[in-house]
């Protein structure tokens, strides 16, 4: 389920999904580790909202995930309507338990954004991994590549069984024109969101 907003004043964009399901579904046609099943959660959670946000209905994107980390490469694709699908290089990943998705992921190469929009060549832009995290990875290419301020953030929760308990994110944009009190109010209250 994805929910999108505009402020009434048209100064910020809000995109917020639950994606337990889909990324269940992935759990077990994959059968993914604890961490890579949250490492594909996030990016294709991310897709999904990334997919939505796309204006052409056979439109789609694609996010490609390569930090040199044990999973290898992590790759998810969503068409305009947010159906999104994923694949792990190596899906079955096991770090300490201390360890977090980027233990998984590593941070040494780049998050890949490719959009095919039906024009001679699909839109392709690149950056730097950040964080590993991947919301984080996310956050910087909107800032790098589209030059949008952007605020990400995914969670994926994996029960002891390996299930998927919850899934989800949101992604809130700063539009044109957007006043600073708006930007001071849209800080503030992230600090006190609960983590996804």
């Amino acid at each position: 389920k994805i929910v999108r907003y505009i402020t009434t004043d048209g100064s910020a964009f809000v995109i917020a999904g639950d994606t337990t399901d889909m990324v269940s579904k992935a759990e077990n046609i994959h059968k993914t580790s604890a961490v890579t099943t949250a490492a594909l959660g996030r990016l294709m959670t991310a897709a999904s909202m990334m997919g939505v946000m796309l204006k052409g209905k056979d439109d789609s994107v694609t996010l490609r995930l390569n930090g040199g980390g044990p999973a290898g490469v992590v790759l998810a694709v969503s068409d305009s309507q947010g159906n999104a699908r994923g694949y792990v290089e190596n899906p079955v990943v096991e770090i300490p338990l201390n360890d977090t998705v980027r233990g998984a992921v590593g941070t040494d190469g780049f998050l890949y954004v490719m959009k095919d929009m039906g024009l001679k060549e699909p839109y392709v832009g690149n950056t730097q991994i950040v964080s590993g995290e991947i919301a984080e990875d996310i956050t910087n290419y909107f800032a790098v590549s589209e030059q949008t301020p952007t605020v990400c953030a995914l969670g994926v929760l994996v029960n002891p069984d390996l299930s998927v308990a919850n899934s989800g994110g949101f992604m809130i944009q700063l539009l044109p024109g957007c006043p600073d009190e708006i930007i001071s109010k849209i800080e503030d209250s992230i600090k006190d969101i609960e983590s996804v």
